[in-house]
């Protein structure tokens, strides 16, 4: 239920806000992002996968409180952020 090397560099590449950065926010995000719509796909098909779901709920987690923190400390980062991640409506 992973993401693989080349769909996580590309991502790092996008989202870096300087030259190999991997632990900005926008890159946490991102990679979690990406993991998580892995998942949601698997369930689709899984539906039983109980602890697999628990991980999902700890990665949503995780990543709401980096754009928590993302948006108290630049929210502008934050917007265009939410906006190139199709994250919220």
């Amino acid at each position: 239920m992973s993401i693989t090397v080349e769909d996580k560099e590309r991502l790092m590449k996008e989202y870096a806000t300087k030259e190999g950065d991997t632990g900005s926010p926008e890159v946490q995000v991102a990679v979690l992002t990406s993991r998580i719509a892995t998942l949601t796909e698997h369930f689709k098909t899984h539906k039983k996968d109980n602890h697999g779901r628990r991980g999902l709920l700890k990665m949503v987690a995780r990543r709401r409180k980096l754009l928590d923190y993302l948006k108290a400390k630049d929210e502008e980062r934050y917007k265009s952020l939410i906006k190139s991640l199709g994250i919220r409506r």
